[in-house]
């Protein structure tokens, strides 16, 4: 597994779950076309594209190229880079038929053809020892201690803390984690949070 600094943006759920396995940062679906018409999650990409950069990585279909040219023009062209897959015959194993296309998407390509996507795009890989004066990233513990999970209120700290940072309502708990540690702070959640207790 590659870490590298960029945030990436994948059409949906499989894709995301297949590139997981490859790469250590903060993946956003984009729900397919759902993009089109989500201006908080594309309000999001822009947030992390101006953060730490961001690698389109879509289908080689027709449709993965329409949401690459979508994004291309929602967000400036400086902070982001565009990883491309293979066209490869074939069909994911959940599937039943092939696509329109017959060919693999994002979530049936080998891990190491992600990965050599990611470096030909030009990603960031982050070296473990320029790394070590990173704070601690916040972990799904430090969710629970801190009320954002695991507990009867937890959705609603979670919606305050959302609110504050202008985060996106559908944000689950665990997206909100990586983008707690792509755009935040322990520090800033915490002073959120005491700001409601008192």
């Amino acid at each position: 597994m590659i870490r590298i600094r960029e945030a990436v943006a994948v059409e949906g759920r499989y894709d995301r779950a297949a590139l997981e396995n490859v790469v250590d940062t903060v993946i956003v679906d984009t729900a397919g076309f759902g993009i089109f018409s989500d201006r908080e999650k594309l309000a999001l990409l822009r947030r992390l594209a101006q953060a730490r950069g961001l690698v389109v990585l879509t289908d080689s279909d027709g449709g993965g190229f329409l949401i690459r040219r979508f994004l291309k023009g929602a967000i400036d062209p400086k902070l982001v880079k565009h990883a491309y897959i293979p066209d490869v015959p074939g069909k994911e194993r959940r599937k039943k038929s092939p696509s329109k296309e017959g060919l693999l998407g994002v979530e049936g390509m080998e891990p190491a053809v992600l990965e050599r996507a990611l470096r030909r795009a030009g990603a960031t890989v982050l070296d473990e020892a320029a790394d070590r004066d990173r704070p601690a990233p916040l972990t799904k513990a430090d969710m629970y201690a801190l009320g954002l999970g695991g507990r009867p209120d937890s959705a609603a700290r979670r919606g305050v803390v959302k609110r504050a940072l202008d985060l996106p309502k559908k944000l689950t708990a665990n997206a909100l984690l990586d983008v707690i540690n792509a755009l935040s702070s322990r520090e800033e959640v915490e002073a959120i949070l005491g700001a409601i207790q008192e």
